[in-house]
């Protein structure tokens, strides 16, 4: 920046500058102004439909377009207006007549200086619009010859800072323009050019003395298979050990010693392991009678932990995060494990990226723990994190029980809702008219029943949750209380309909709990998200009540922290009224609403509670 001047007047001292020094410039700009830079060493690139269609603007080029060389494109412009600029041009005048004249006349300073000598409404508006078309030129003459603080060699491509544009773009989720950046850069060459992936399938009779050789160590381990809904299958192992050698197992081909082999040592607490994601291949151990103990460092959750805020913690982006090493190129094996090989060479391919993957665990397990350990993190990821993912992974094996007889007779219950919901809706209305139409609804709402404007949108008037909440507060409308309950028993109904499609055989739900999804900490699940069931009215409550301890269990227990944040505040600020409400055992939401409310502790209402709570 250079106060004062535009950007167009900087870019033309910056490409005069490169010009003098020999170089070859290109200058991508959607402004025409910069034609007038165009020279057989400066080319416009101006887009067309975006910055994926670029014309090549040379001096060829604008001339065929504009029937003036480059350096004459600007006294056209100055005759013809330039709307981008708010410049008005000479009425009754177009690109091909302001050509012709320039031509005629050789150039704008003549062409103004012999005005009178140009004929017909043309030549009159021309004379009419002389102060317009000056003012024009001296506007849109781009300076070449600014004295600036930055020299051409300065603005060569340099090594950036990989870890602080991660952090920045992880902060504004520019997710898609992250990897077009790392497409284009090239790796630091402070860093490895490639992973040292060393390997091969092993056969059978060499797992045991490999695995006693190698895997004494840490030893990296990708797993090949798939899993989720409390189940899953190891189809293949890629082993990465600490003294470089690598080897990939295939368990369809294990003999019965080789299997009782790699269960020992995947069950051995004393052989560390390091895996991506451990929880899932954990699953899939169960399921095939190995179980997967001794994981001491998880590069997953490790991410988690030193970057709590990261919208994705796939190994690949770690890779690049981490170790400024590419590994698009190796597919997840988990990935591709369901997909057949039909050719040798294409299995070759799985077992090689497969090993990729391994050694890239390895290398990455190495690099998490230094920068855990610099935060004090270390117990953090061994006593909390990998302790809770071995747990989260026997709760979804276990699964949730529900009562099948209720849901079916609760989405039975939000059918009858649905249904009585929209009848009351058209009795109100005296006509049918579809609930789930925002164009309709926009209609009746607006138009047939006036009322108020809500937020307007592209096509209308919303019709959201929000903005009906608002209008029903407001007018009170019978048809907006049956809408708003009409929408209410669908949802209901969709919770319950998704649930039943997901109990499993043995009357069970196996959800999928997730770590890494929050920076605070907390849980989620997914498939299905049993997260998001109402507990606000009793229709929802209800769909709780369906969820049962089931055979074997005596009992469901629900935990939760205790006013969590408002103990941080007490903690952190040391204050004494706060401290003595917790220390007291007192209700401390309830104890606040009497405050806020000016009542009594015994009269705070479970209304006036929850929203003390909310805030």
């Amino acid at each position: 920046e250079l106060p004062g001047y535009e950007a167009d007047d900087l870019i033309g001292t910056l490409s005069a500058e490169a010009e003098a020094q020999g170089l070859e410039v290109f200058i991508v700009t959607g402004d025409r102004d910069a034609l007038q830079l165009v020279d057989d060493r400066v080319t416009v690139l101006y887009p067309l439909r975006g910055v994926s269609d670029l014309a090549r603007m040379t001096p060829e080029a604008v001339e065929t377009k504009y029937l003036v060389p480059p350096a004459r494109y600007p006294e056209l412009a100055a005759l013809v207006g330039e709307t981008s600029d708010n410049l008005p041009g000479v009425p009754g005048v177009g690109p091909k007549t302001a050509a012709k004249w320039l031509t005629q006349f050789d150039g704008l300073d003549n062409l103004v200086a012999r005005a009178e000598q140009v004929p017909g409404k043309a030549g009159e508006s021309l004379r009419a619009h002389l102060d317009d078309v000056v003012r024009n030129r001296r506007l849109n003459r781009l300076l070449r010859d600014l004295t600036l603080d930055l020299a051409i060699d300065e603005t060569a491509r340099k090594d950036w800072d990989r870890e602080r544009v991660h952090t920045l773009f992880d902060a504004l989720e520019f997710r898609v323009l992250r990897e077009r950046l790392l497409e284009l850069a090239p790796a630091e060459p402070v860093a490895a050019s490639a992973f040292e992936v060393a390997g091969e399938r092993l056969e059978a009779a060499a797992v045991a003395g490999w695995l006693a050789e190698h895997a004494g160590a840490l030893t990296a381990a990708e797993f090949v298979g798939h899993w989720g809904s409390g189940t899953g299958d190891v189809t293949g192992i890629a082993l990465a050990a600490a003294d470089g050698a690598g080897a990939y197992i295939d368990t369809a081909d294990l003999t019965p010693a080789a299997d009782a082999a790699l269960a020992d040592w995947l069950a051995d607490p004393a052989r560390a392991k390091a895996v991506h994601g451990a929880k899932g291949p954990t699953l899939a151990c169960w399921a095939r009678g190995w179980d997967l103990v001794g994981v001491t460092r998880d590069t997953l959750l490790a991410a988690y932990l030193l970057r709590p805020d990261q919208r994705t913690y796939d190994l690949a982006d770690l890779s690049v995060r981490y170790l400024h090493r590419d590994l698009a190129a190796a597919p997840s094996a988990a990935d591709d494990a369901q997909a057949a090989f039909s050719f040798e060479e294409e299995a070759d391919e799985g077992v090689d990226a497969a090993l990729l993957r391994a050694r890239a665990v390895f290398d990455l397990a190495e690099a998490l723990e230094t920068q855990l350990a610099e935060r004090n993190a270390a117990a953090l990821l061994s006593e909390v994190e990998l302790p809770l993912q071995r747990t989260l992974a026997r709760m979804e094996q276990v699964g949730v029980a529900v009562d099948l007889g209720r849901l079916t007779a609760l989405r039975d219950e939000f059918d009858t809702s649905v249904a009585a919901a929209q009848q009351a809706a058209y009795d109100v209305l005296g006509h049918e008219v579809n609930l789930g139409s925002p164009k309709q609804l926009q209609g009746v709402l607006f138009d047939e029943l006036d009322m108020p404007k809500t937020r307007r949108t592209k096509s209308g008037y919303t019709t959201d949750a929000e903005a009906l909440e608002g209008l029903f507060e407001k007018t009170g409308h019978p048809f907006l209380g049956h809408l708003l309950a009409h929408r209410d028993a669908i949802r209901l109904r969709q919770t319950v309909d998704g649930l039943l499609a997901a109990v499993a055989p043995g009357g069970r739900i196996h959800t999928t709990y997730v770590q890494t999804i929050a920076a605070t900490g907390r849980l989620s699940s997914t498939d299905p998200n049993l997260q998001n069931i109402p507990i606000r009215t009793s229709m929802g409550r209800q769909i709780r009540s369906a969820f049962v301890p089931g055979d074997g269990y005596e009992a469901l227990m629900s935990a939760d922290y205790s006013q969590i944040e408002m103990r941080i505040m007490a903690h952190a600020s040391g204050d004494a009224g706060l401290i003595e409400a917790f220390h007291s055992g007192r209700d401390f939401h309830n104890e606040t609403a009497a405050i806020v409310f000016g009542v009594g502790p015994e009269a705070v209402t479970g209304e006036m509670r929850a929203k003390i709570k909310a805030m």
